[in-house]
């Protein structure tokens, strides 16, 4: 096994280890229909699907690259591989799963997380599930925890009755290239008041060089019911860029609560431009975690779909922008229904890079008692650092009640010196102000992910003064 150097990882990123690993199959690389139509006849999948990837391809080709937020120019489409199977089959047992890639899971902490406290686990390595599986319990009460290849093999009628229906094919450039390209992702389907209440979790590793990973994930949860998933992401530490393009469906049906947490900690040489959409029902709730870490550009902006009468959405993100990196993530609230409200807390901490928050609040006419409060808070640990704010609020109903707030701060040297004061270290003390910061966001999360979460605001935290 290959490790990068400290200098390139700054000693703090301990996910950049990549592993020698020999794909049983790949292709080449470069994008265009032969790649589109090889993908899925090496899935043996139904002509409907097949359609639907040339349709979304003809739709990426025509479609511009973003005029906004990060440059995304020098992406080189040409460059990149689409479509790398790690290995023959997904195990539902790690002893199965071929040993370099279990155990790169095994220092990721995922066999041993499913163990203590996970209700199921999917383990997804370049383009394909490795692993997957649900506890008994779980199936008996009709959950459906998949990969998304096997769930079109399996359940081909759930999945072409919702796939594409919250995020379109024509979305976006990034949206249209995962659907021509897609491989692996999560299918969670629970039945009408059915309550899975132990998480839930998928992880997504990036191994291959100059690599593409699309994932499609598609939840529904039926009237009632309730499920926590949880998402990690990690890549190694190349010298060339990869690119990680997910899109993400979520359907909360009448009175369901579904609770979606990412926690995505990527290397500083991957693009991450992902579509997350949920479309919440009559009286449902959608909570939505998001934690981005790492990347060399992350533009990310879950949104949620207030589409019937008392749904309700909260929104808690944070991200961190270190040396060199943009963070452009925000959130998208549209309330189409009346007695529906809506809360973001948004976080952002910047130690040399550029974070911002670009959000979007939309009330429709007819939605009428509409609550909404957005609060944006801002760190900068360096004079180096930006932190920008673009919200669009768009009001059409004549009665809605909408809170905006945004602040702006730095690490302030009378902070500092109190702290030292009292015994600490500068490094101590910086890391408690920001732990501080982000106690919102690490509240709302599991034990085990709050403390991780607090080990990676540590370690970020102890290259920034000194």
């Amino acid at each position: 096994m290959s490790r990068p150097s400290k200098t390139i990882l700054n000693d703090k990123y301990s996910y950049g280890f990549h592993d020698s690993v020999k794909p049983v199959y790949s292709l080449s690389r470069g994008l265009s229909q032969r790649v589109v139509e090889e993908i899925s006849s090496l899935k043996a999948e139904p002509a409907w699907m097949f359609k639907l990837r040339l349709r979304a391809l003809e739709i990426f080709k025509n479609k511009p690259l973003p005029t906004w937020g990060a440059d995304l120019s020098s992406i080189d489409f040409s460059k990149i591989c689409y479509y790398v199977k790690p290995s023959e089959r997904r195990e539902s047992t790690w002893a199965e799963v071929p040993t370099k890639i279990r155990n790169t899971f095994t220092k990721l902490g995922i066999p041993q997380a499913e163990a203590k406290f996970l209700a199921g686990v999917g383990a997804q390595y370049d383009s394909e599930a490795v692993y997957h599986n649900l506890k008994t319990e779980w199936k008996k009460q009709g959950v459906i925890f998949l990969d998304m290849d096997s769930a079109l093999r399996e359940h081909p009628d759930i999945v072409k009755q919702y796939l594409g229906t919250v995020v379109p094919l024509a979305d976006n450039k990034f949206a249209s290239l995962n659907s021509a390209v897609w491989s692996g992702g999560s299918f969670v389907y629970v039945p009408r008041g059915v309550r899975v209440n132990i998480p839930i979790q998928a992880y997504f590793r990036l191994n291959a060089q100059n690599m593409g990973q699309f994932e499609r994930t598609l939840i529904i949860a039926e009237e009632g019911s309730f499920v926590h998933y949880i998402e990690g992401c990690t890549a190694p530490v190349y010298a060339v860029d990869s690119l990680h393009c997910a899109v993400v469906e979520i359907i909360a049906k009448p009175y369901s609560h579904v609770r979606y947490t990412t926690m995505q900690n990527w290397s500083t040489d991957v693009y991450n431009l992902v579509t997350k959409r949920a479309v919440a029902y009559e009286g449902a709730t959608v909570e939505w975690v998001d934690g981005n870490f790492g990347s060399k550009v992350t533009m990310k902006y879950p949104c949620v779909i207030m589409k019937e009468r008392g749904s309700r959405v909260d929104v808690l993100s944070l991200a961190f922008a270190g040396e060199g990196q943009y963070q452009d993530t925000g959130t998208k609230v549209i309330h189409l229904a009346p007695d529906t409200s809506s809360n973001i807390v948004s976080k952002s901490i910047s130690r040399g890079g550029r974070a911002s928050y670009r959000g979007l609040l939309k009330v429709a006419s007819q939605a009428l008692n509409v609550k909404s409060k957005i609060k944006c808070d801002a760190l900068l640990l360096d004079e180096k650092s930006r932190s920008d704010t673009y919200p669009t609020i768009q009001i059409n109903a004549s009665d809605a009640q909408i809170e905006h707030e945004a602040t702006v701060s730095k690490v302030g040297e009378e902070q500092l010196f109190y702290l030292r004061s009292r015994g600490l270290s500068e490094n101590e003390a910086l890391s408690m102000i920001v732990s501080g910061f982000i106690e919102p966001v690490a509240k709302e999360l599991p034990m085990e992910y709050a403390v991780e979460l607090n080990r990676l605001i540590r370690l970020e935290v102890d290259g920034s003064v000194g």
